[in-house]
């Protein structure tokens, strides 16, 4: 069971800390998250049934190490950057997935010369 989190609110936490970063803050270590749990199974079944595709898998047993449940409290992260995820529904953070994956197919082109 994993703590999943928006791209769009990841990087919205990067920009609050380099903002306290410039008015002259301090650095820190945050966690991020929504403060609930799914677990793979369920991540795999949500996103079979939003996009409506048969994503295939493979069971296998958890790997050395691995903690069963792994959700981390992001007071801090709210009380130092005042951030707060806008996306907390796992359907939606899948749903907005899809729908770049949809319009971007083969990602951002290259830029480079």
């Amino acid at each position: 069971m994993r703590d999943y989190i928006h791209v769009e609110d990841l990087a919205q936490a990067h920009l609050l800390a380099l903002e306290r970063l410039l008015a002259g803050g301090s650095g820190g270590k945050y966690n991020l998250g929504n403060g609930d749990g799914f677990t793979v199974r369920e991540v795999l079944e949500r996103s079979r049934r939003i996009t409506g595709k048969a994503i295939p898998a493979r069971v296998e047993g958890r790997r050395p190490g691995d903690v069963p449940v792994l959700v981390g409290s992001t007071e801090k992260a709210v009380r130092e950057l005042g951030w707060r995820p806008e996306f907390s529904d796992l359907d939606g953070i899948i749903q907005t997935a899809w729908d770049w994956h949809r319009r971007h197919p083969d990602g951002y082109p290259d830029e480079t010369p």
